[in-house]
């Protein structure tokens, strides 16, 4: 009987130790990372020049995806379609400050009837002597459920090198 109820009060105390760090089920920052990328800020801005191509080609870099395709698209919104589900990117705000680039956007991601997601991306670029800089910061995450619990309180470092990689990998492939 101790045991069952250690285990119980250990599974509560991180649940509550989850949610603590949580304002309405929010996060402030769930992840934050950087890395260098070997490539210029030009062709950052080129990309970016065409929002569906360029996130499509960064969402089929993510592992564990093996289709991707183009929805729907606007001036500032973005609707992919993967094998897991759909990705809804939306209010996407470009903003070129001298050289440095900042893209903001909020998503919501529906894996199938398992989770829902939604949070806020901001990226940076900055020009570095080696190429450039770019920082990720995702905040304001949204899981609800089982599973969302597992996914807020697991998955930001695996989610998030993710995309850095991503990044990487699809900048420095690209080159001109």
């Amino acid at each position: 009987m101790k045991i069952i109820l250690t285990v119980l009060l250990t599974c509560c105390s991180i649940q509550l130790a989850g949610e603590s760090s949580q304002q309405g089920g929010k996060m402030d920052i769930w992840f934050d990372g950087s890395n260098n990328i070997d490539c210029d800020i030009q062709q950052v801005k080129q990309s970016l020049e065409n929002l569906g191509e360029h996130y499509v080609a960064i969402v089929g870099l993510m592992p564990g995806l093996s289709s991707v395709e183009l929805v729907d698209q606007g001036p500032d919104y973005v609707t992919i379609k993967t094998n897991e589900g759909y990705m809804k990117r939306t209010q996407i705000a470009l903003r070129i400050n001298g050289e440095s680039v900042v893209v903001e956007f909020d998503e919501e991601y529906k894996a199938g009837s398992m989770i829902t997601t939604r949070s806020h991306f901001s990226e940076s670029f900055t020009p570095t002597t080696s190429g450039i800089e770019y920082r990720l910061v995702i905040s304001n995450l949204t899981a609800p459920g089982f599973m969302g619990f597992f996914y807020r309180n697991f998955g930001s470092s695996n989610t998030g090198n993710a995309f850095l990689n991503s990044y990487k990998t699809y900048y420095e492939g690209n080159k001109p």
